[in-house]
């Protein structure tokens, strides 16, 4: 199983990452809703976001990174030889490394937090797609610490599905997925967690 597929413009990819030992990512509430906004911040403006989930001591996330023209006017660079996936690997390793100073400063830590490389599989078939959605959306489920997608407070399952409220989600794309609302909701309760060997 390739881990560290490198970023085209355009593709589908699960990225994930997990704490150093046995330390955790979010201590607190506010640790969580931060990590949002640094991500929103350093990878929204490179990729369309489709899903994710915060769990205390890692995170996933589905994304399709933005063309080459987008991501090209965002770093300003028209050279011949633009590093696309090092533009990319460099937008997420200032997100992760922005948390991660803010977090040390906040409880008083020092070093690592993160494990040294973000693993990331690119998604290729649509089959794929609504099966890792819900592999994301049961994490805290198959770790024990809820019932069902639902009650999770630190997924984009429940933003999904609130479809009266505003979503920076690419929810209408993964309802086509799905084939609507009711079988995104549906496929949830009925397929639970299938481990794909990540």
């Amino acid at each position: 199983m390739k881990y560290f597929d490198k970023f085209h413009p355009d593709n589908f990819y699960h990225i994930y990452n997990h704490a150093v030992g046995d330390e955790n990512l979010f201590r607190i509430h506010d640790n969580f809703i931060f990590f949002l906004n640094r991500y929103n911040k350093y990878i929204s403006p490179i990729a369309k976001t489709f899903s994710y989930c915060l769990m205390p001591n890692h995170f996933h996330f589905l994304i399709q990174v933005k063309n080459e023209e987008e991501i090209r006017r965002l770093a300003r660079n028209n050279d011949d030889e633009f590093y696309f996936h090092k533009f990319i690997m460099q937008q997420l390793s200032n997100f992760l490394n922005s948390y991660a100073k803010a977090f040390n400063k906040q409880h008083n830590r020092r070093g690592a937090l993160f494990l040294d490389f973000t693993r990331r599989k690119a998604i290729n078939d649509e089959f794929y797609f609504s099966r890792i959605i819900n592999y994301i959306h049961q994490n805290p489920v198959h770790h024990g610490f809820c019932k069902s997608a639902a009650d999770w407070e630190y997924s984009s399952y429940n933003s999904i599905i609130s479809v009266n409220k505003n979503t920076k989600l690419e929810r209408n794309a993964v309802f086509d997925w799905f084939g609507g609302i009711e079988e995104f909701i549906l496929f949830h309760q009925k397929e639970k967690f299938v481990d794909f060997e990540i």
